[in-house]
């Protein structure tokens, strides 16, 4: 299967779903952690205000112990100021020290508040994405890739966490920063405040372009970021493959160049982001410069133009300073917007992910599915993957209780997508099914499917144990029970010759057992389970003979009282099934038992013919419709 990942952002329909996610992200979770909330943000007003002192202060003992100035300070009775300068030089140093103790005890706090706050989101986001992505059915995963998948669950959260954490912070303190020294320049002078604030509007000006301009330029490094953990994830998943082929040459190509999409798409972020801000900064200094030289003029008693009156040289100092710690924030500011955007970026796709509709609705007032017989029923069922195409059509048979039926025919025909319903990984588009006369759709999903144990052809194991792998989904069976389940799938004796025996670590994906030991221990899984119906979709392909007859065996007693599912190429191991179905092109040509279909001479006998080594004797009509099978197959996979 070819995978093109120069096409367009695959979660772009995702990001057209989600509707204000920044105000979303906070309706939905911020009210969840409201203390530390308050915490923050009280602690960072608190420790902004006892930031400010220090330059007041200065000011004040400048003016009276250096010049010529009372003494007085906001809120404090004058009879309780020293009239001594030396007196009043401690007092200023000692109320200096103590903002500098107290305002480092805020600091603490406030990080303290802003962290928990971020760190809490940021794991309830994550956990509530993976929730609702695990949730939704299958047809959703086949359209996307794993490392888009995976760039929104650790990239994207991350990507929120850093701006409620540092990005909030930040804005809290450089907005309190601002408003506390704008107050303090007008309240001093506000003539030469008005001269100290003349940037601000063309900050703000630049500050509204570059939003504008690195929005979308965000969006498409998100976007590029994903495709590149596609191709690297895909890569590494199959490094067997390369390695058989002698492709790594090639595979380097292919990461080359979606490694330099995401270099383009990153830099022209960078070359906006790395332009805007020391554009702010040369701004802000030309503000600084412009403050001081009419300051300094004003000191010296030579002021501009309009104004007039006097500057002493402690409120003059003291504005130097504030105006220093006011226009380097205004330029900060531009910074917290930018990670404002990537944020926004991130959240569009995570909500939109939450928001993504499912196929698949389990019904308000749906029931516990009860099983008493196990008897099962498609009842003239159609599905389509999509509304162009139509992959099986008038599925129609009944198994009764402790039956086993076989489904059988060429590769595509439709047999895995009939189990799949039945699983209800995707709901019917026509028809209904019924499990002892409960339609599907009545049941909630999760009693279905503990209901029924499934062995897919396609064997996946998690990282960790045999054993752990054997309990997945029974975690509360006992050691024995394990080793027995293992003893009916023919597991017991090689899982007793590894390593560590069932504590024996598998790798990613069961990468250090052969295939016919993991499907051997995926079939454990389902023994271990013992639902009141089976299902086996090729369940021993992987194995050789002699250990397919032994796995067959143990089957055998295990499917005596249950109702089994089973589909097979091999027709040798279903051959004793109380019904074969014949399915060809999603449709029903044939059943019967085995000896039946062997009379009737055809879809079935010709396959059975195959597989006996009769090749010469088939019709022309059969191998040229083969071919032609194998064709459309080949051509959906490529597609």
């Amino acid at each position: 299967m070819s995978i093109d990942l120069d096409d367009d952002e695959v979660f772009e329909d995702v990001r057209d779903r989600a509707d204000r996610p920044m105000r979303r992200l906070f309706a939905e979770y911020g009210g969840r952690y409201s203390f530390p909330f308050v915490i923050g943000f009280v602690s960072s007003v608190a420790a902004r205000i006892l930031d400010l002192l220090p330059p007041l202060l200065l000011a004040v003992a400048i003016d009276a112990i250096f010049g010529e100035q009372q003494y007085t300070l906001w809120l404090v009775p004058q009879s309780l100021i020293p009239e001594a300068q030396g007196a009043q030089l401690w007092l200023t140093v000692g109320i200096i020290a103590a903002a500098f103790l107290i305002g480092a005890a805020f600091h603490w706090t406030r990080n303290w508040g802003w962290n928990t706050f971020a760190q809490n989101i940021q794991h309830d986001v994550r956990t509530d994405t993976y929730d609702k992505m695990q949730r939704l059915n299958m047809d959703f995963f086949a359209d996307k890739q794993t490392g888009e998948l995976m760039s929104i669950l650790s990239n994207d959260v991350n990507r929120l966490e850093r701006f409620l954490n540092e990005g909030m912070n930040a804005f809290f303190r450089l907005s309190i920063m601002v408003l506390g020294i704008s107050v303090i320049l007008f309240t001093m002078n506000w003539k030469l405040a008005l001269i100290a604030l003349v940037p601000v509007p063309v900050i703000a000006f630049f500050t509204k372009k570059f939003i504008e301009t690195i929005q979308p330029k965000y969006a498409d490094v998100r976007s590029s970021v994903g495709q590149l953990n596609s191709r690297l994830e895909n890569n590494l998943g199959g490094i067997q493959v390369i390695k058989a082929a002698n492709t790594e040459t090639f595979e380097s190509d292919r990461v080359d160049d979606v490694s330099e999409d995401y270099f383009d798409a990153n830099w022209d972020a960078i070359d906006t982001r790395i332009k805007f801000f020391p554009g702010l900064r040369l701004i802000a200094g030309f503000g600084f410069v412009l403050t001081f030289i009419v300051g300094g003029l004003w000191v010296i008693g030579e002021p501009l133009g309009p104004l007039s009156g006097s500057l002493r040289p402690g409120q003059f100092v003291a504005f130097i300073l504030y105006t220093q710690r006011f226009i380097w924030p205004m330029a900060q500011f531009g910074q917290i917007i930018n990670m404002y955007q990537r944020a926004h970026a991130s959240s569009e796709r995570i909500f939109g992910l939450m928001d993504t509709p499912s196929r698949i609705v389990e019904d308000p007032d749906a029931e516990p599915l009860e099983v008493t017989e196990g008897h099962v029923e498609f009842d003239d069922v159609s599905f389509g993957y999509d509304d162009e195409e139509t992959i099986v059509e008038d599925i129609a048979f009944d198994v009764e209780g402790g039956d086993t039926v076989a489904l059988v025919g060429p590769t595509g025909a439709g047999k895995s997508t009939v189990m799949k319903l039945l699983l209800r990984m995707y709901d019917v588009d026509e028809g209904a099914i019924t499990i002892d006369g409960t339609d599907l759709r009545d049941a909630t999903i999760p009693s279905l499917r503990q209901t029924l144990g499934y062995v897919s052809q396609e064997t996946f194991l998690f990282y960790g144990t045999v054993r752990e792998n054997i309990e997945y989904g029974t975690f509360d069976a006992q050691k024995e029970q394990v080793v027995e389940a293992a003893k009916m799938a023919e597991a017991h004796r090689f899982i007793q010759n590894l390593p560590d025996g069932y504590d024996t670590k598998v790798g990613e994906r069961g990468v250090k057992l052969s295939g016919g030991q993991r499907q051997r221990i995926a079939l454990a899984r389902a023994i271990l389970k013992d639902p009141e119906i089976l299902v086996l979709d090729e369940a021993t392909s992987d194995v050789d003979t002699e250990t397919e007859m032994l796995i067959q065996r143990s089957l055998d007693k295990l499917t005596e009282d249950r109702t089994t599912f089973a589909i097979a190429h091999r027709l040798s191991t279903i051959k004793d099934a109380e019904h074969i179905v014949v399915i060809e092109d999603g449709r029903i040509v044939e059943r019967g038992t085995h000896e039946d279909l062997l009379v009737e001479d055809g879809l079935y006998a010709k396959l059975w013919a195959v597989q006996a080594g009769e090749i010469d004797e088939l019709p022309q009509e059969f191998i040229e419709r083969a071919a032609e099978r194998r064709a459309q197959t080949e051509s959906e996979a490529d597609d």
